[in-house]
């Protein structure tokens, strides 16, 4: 059986979330793939994949859905019946319908979702928020996940584990903190080289506000650390988010 991981994850917490989850799915006589549907130039359409594979779609909830750009990526995805394990990640809050939204995208796609697990990482805007996280202690319960995964596709289940959320799914959210550059800059062009929606101009690096999604890749990779949200509308934010976030959330399991 050999693993393709389909991974949205442009500050880096689903990707760790990910690789705790599926750390005990590779054997001597399997290969694994990463896709980052972050990534610009990412195409699925021509992704072979057969029905003895087990296909990993990892990705944040944006506000309690699937972030658009990647359930547009996911959309050109010929899946010819390949086992499904889901992962959603988010920060602390809520991940609403992002989990029964991406399970209709992956079964439109032509896979069969057979798991569903979500996790809990660090806020990618208000960072004090699960802080660190995945941790240690969330390391060693994900891949305890991916092991029971692991022995129940052995035996391949016919039927979609029940997952929360709801159908029709919550409005998404037009609002977004843009990111911009101080003047510790030093127009290394990592931003823009890197922005999945290519919103950021390479020669001036301003953003472009229509176009930019709010993932915050443009902070994580920037080695100045010049890149960030207005202070203030940052601060508001996490002020509004702080009975939401403080309490310690769970990661869960559905098989």
């Amino acid at each position: 059986m050999n693993t393709v991981r389909l991974i949205f994850s442009p500050t880096g917490g689903t990707r760790r979330a990910a690789d705790a989850l599926s750390a005990d799915w590779i054997s001597p006589n399997s290969s694994r793939r990463d896709c980052e549907l972050s990534d610009p130039g990412t195409d699925l359409s021509s992704l072979p994949l057969s029905k003895s594979d087990l296909v990993l779609i990892a990705l944040p909830s944006y506000g309690g859905r699937v972030p658009a750009l990647a359930a547009e990526r996911l959309a050109a995805l010929r899946g010819n019946g390949a086992a499904c394990v889901l992962l959603c990640t988010y920060g602390n809050r809520a991940y609403e319908d992002t989990l029964i939204e991406l399970a209709d995208l992956a079964e439109r796609s032509g896979l069969s979702v057979l798991a569903a697990v979500t996790a809990v990482t660090e806020h990618s805007i208000a960072r004090c928020y699960a802080t660190g996280r995945p941790d240690e202690q969330d390391r060693q319960e994900l891949r305890a996940f991916g092991q029971r995964i692991a022995e129940t596709l052995s035996a391949r289940p016919t039927t979609t584990p029940a997952l929360p959320g709801n159908r029709p799914y919550k409005a998404l959210s037009t609002r977004k903190l843009i990111p911009v550059p101080d003047e510790s800059c030093n127009h290394c062009g990592l931003c823009a080289a890197s922005c999945p929606v290519q919103a950021i101009d390479p020669e001036t690096l301003h953003t472009d506000d229509a176009s930019c999604i709010g993932c915050m890749r443009c902070v994580s990779v920037c080695p100045q650390q010049a890149r960030r949200p207005d202070p203030a509308t940052l601060a508001l934010l996490t002020e509004a988010l702080r009975p939401l976030c403080s309490d310690r959330k769970p990661n869960e399991l559905f098989i």
